[in-house]
């Protein structure tokens, strides 16, 4: 017994095929979009990340130390605030010891209410020639990120 093709034969064919490679590329097509999604919500969650980073760095104070050299054998220790937000109760300390700032200006003013952003403030050193040129400040303050900020700075001669 021949099989008779007709027309309707060929069209059911073609409908089969072309329905096929419709089927093939809506597959693909989701994958596509599916890895697209994916990397959208990798991204989403990287900038929720730098913005909540960017967040704490405004509400963050950032203290250091550094010596200046004034003429040709004076010096302060400048202590300053480059953060963004206002430090408050700011504390100094020195770890190894204090032999190179004048203990009474330590205690006239520290602990400091407030350091703005960008404010600094100056200690009168005593330099002679035994000075370590090394010295360890310890700078506990607060802030509006944290209630308790340590630093230690490592400012030398």
């Amino acid at each position: 017994m021949p099989v008779a093709i007709d027309t309707g034969d060929i069209i059911a064919g073609l409908a089969f095929l072309l329905s096929s490679y419709a089927t093939w590329q809506t597959v693909s097509f989701n994958k596509k979009q599916k890895s697209l999604f994916e990397s959208q919500e990798k991204l989403n969650k990287l900038l929720l990340e730098k913005e909540s980073e960017d967040l704490l760095k405004e509400k963050r104070a950032d203290l250091g130390a550094s010596f200046i050299k004034l003429g040709s054998s004076k010096y302060r220790l400048k202590i300053w605030n480059k953060g963004a937000s206002t430090a408050r109760n700011v504390r100094i300390e020195f770890p190894e010891g204090n032999d190179v700032v004048i203990d009474s200006e330590v205690t006239d003013k520290f602990p400091m209410e407030s350091l703005e952003k960008y404010q600094s403030v100056e200690l009168m050193t005593v330099v002679y020639m035994q000075t370590r040129p090394k010295h360890i400040v310890r700078l506990i303050w607060e802030d509006d990120a944290q209630a308790h900020n340590e630093k230690l700075s490592y400012p030398t001669l």
